[in-house]
């Protein structure tokens, strides 16, 4: 039986602090990037953003982020990114946006995903008849198997010189014809699975709070959940196993998603994130919230619809075994040097950052060719006459690409990682401070910290580090110890009081 923990009385002591370090105790946000539209887009695609921006109330920031997912998506798996042989990247963006429950997230994502549905319901009304068609057959097909077995059975029965019927032609109908799934809101793996193996195409999985949606993930078993978002970012091949059923294999597991998120909610997030590069995935977008104003516009859906359309005529490469497989588009060779220029200045900047930041940066070559091959498709697609398809990434398309990312998404990955340590140990440390300001702990020791068990801080060796950079910083200080006496007294630390003030 295990003895109890004894209480630790904690000791009078009232220290003078010195300041506290600031990255600390209330690090500071940057002030996002500006956007500019002109620098990635069309002209007339530009103008359509700023547009639906306006109509909807929403920062223009939201509407490029569902634009980029959904076109993205709408490729899918027809086309890849190959900057060179035996690198291929699918096009698959995943894009959170932040902001307060008023800032206009869900309609500046409803610019882009109302259109998106109204052409899914169209193409479901253009199934409806085939489907139909193919359940009357289906029908048609059960009576005929029906009576074909008792003919067999017949023959079995009798004394063996006839011989068994042929299986009649009305038994030889084709796969059930699937209405199109060009989004998604909340389906299982399996479901998910399932719809995959018939849609070689993928999906858009679409998400009003992405950080419920995560956390989720670690509910209840949910690491298989996990590792299949993981692989549905890749691209890859993936085989769902089931119990008493077959494996559901999908060529190509490739899924977009597109949410949003409260800044509080993706904080807890980031402090409590496994290095596994789930967040790193995404590009987060994190403006100013605009001013609230009347609308006096109402964004060009027919406009709109009618790029997603071009992309959606997007099919596949049909090898002479009849497998679907994406086209690939390569980079010419000025791309593909400037690429490798790029990922050499990465790999500079990538070793003066550590956690969430690093697990950014090593997505971003990755994230270069993706955006490539989207933004290449979307000068296509918003052409009046789209005539002229994408055949590789020239030089421009890969400038625009790195620009929108040092330029962009770079510093709204520093603005919605700032508060969460631009190193391991600076995390580390700011998840301390958060649970001491969350549990009014004034005085602790080592000890007490480890039999919390907290992630990365279960070991003296884990915890000494964050304990010293928090001495270091002020944030916390060693309790002096009284005389000597017999036994290991635990090391005590106090919390200076500025943890617990409320900033302005």
């Amino acid at each position: 039986m295990n003895k109890p923990v004894p209480t630790i009385t904690p000791e009078p002591f009232e220290p003078e602090w010195e300041e506290a370090a600031p990255h600390l105790l209330n690090p500071l946000r940057p002030a996002p990037p500006k956007l500019c539209l002109e620098d990635f887009f069309p002209i007339k695609l530009a103008e359509w953003i700023q547009q639906a921006a306006k109509a909807k109330g929403a920062p223009a920031d939201y509407v490029l982020a569902g634009l980029l997912t959904v076109s993205a998506s709408l490729i899918g798996n027809t086309r890849c990114g190959s900057p060179r042989c035996g690198w291929n990247e699918p096009t698959v963006l995943w894009s959170a946006v932040i902001g307060n429950p008023s800032a206009g997230k869900s309609p500046g994502l409803d610019a882009t995903l109302e259109p998106l549905r109204n052409i899914e319901k169209l193409l479901r009304q253009e199934k409806k008849a085939e489907i139909d068609d193919w359940e009357q057959k289906s029908e048609v097909a059960k009576l005929a198997e029906k009576n074909w077995r008792k003919q067999v059975e017949a023959v079995l029965a009798g004394d063996g010189d006839e011989e068994i019927p042929a299986q009649p032609a009305e038994m030889d109908i084709p796969a059930r014809p699937q209405a199109p799934r060009l989004s998604v809101n909340d389906a299982t793996i399996e479901r998910l699975s399932t719809l995959l193996a018939e849609q070689p195409r993928g999906t858009l999985q679409v998400r009003d709070e992405l950080a419920g949606w995560m956390q989720n993930m670690e509910r209840y078993g949910g690491s298989s959940d996990r590792t299949f978002w993981l692989e549905a970012y890749g691209g890859r091949s993936y085989t769902v196993e089931r119990m008493g059923r077959p494996p559901i294999t999908v060529d190509r597991l490739s899924i977009g998603v597109v949410g949003g998120a409260q800044p509080d909610r993706l904080a807890s997030l980031m402090l409590a994130a496994d290095d596994d590069g789930l967040l790193a995935r995404f590009i987060v977008v994190w403006p100013h919230p605009t001013e609230i104003t009347t609308p006096d516009v109402a964004p060009d859906s027919t406009y709109i619809e009618g790029v997603f359309r071009n992309l959606l005529s997007l099919d596949f490469h049909e090898t002479p075994e009849g497998f679907l497989v994406p086209l690939r588009v390569p980079f010419e060779k000025a791309a593909e040097l400037a690429l490798d220029e790029f990922r050499r200045e990465l790999r500079v900047m990538e070793d003066s950052v550590e956690g969430l930041l690093q697990s950014f940066f090593g997505k971003l070559p990755g994230l270069s060719v993706r955006i490539s091959v989207v933004l290449a498709f979307l000068d296509w697609a918003a052409k009046s006459d789209h005539r002229g398809e994408v055949t590789e990434i020239g030089l421009t398309h890969f400038q625009r690409a790195k620009a929108f990312i040092m330029e962009y998404c770079l510093p709204m990955a520093r603005r919605a990682y700032a508060g969460n340590g631009e190193t391991l140990v600076e995390a580390k440390a700011l998840r301390l401070i958060a649970m001491f300001r969350a549990q009014n702990i004034r005085q602790f020791s080592a000890r007490e910290i480890i039999r919390l068990g907290m992630k990365g801080l279960k070991t003296g060796s884990d915890l000494q580090p964050v304990l010293d950079a928090l001495v270091d910083g002020c944030i916390v200080r060693k309790v002096p110890q009284a005389a000597p006496t017999p036994g290991r007294k635990p090391r005590l630390y106090t919390v200076n009081p500025k943890v617990f003030e409320k900033t302005k």
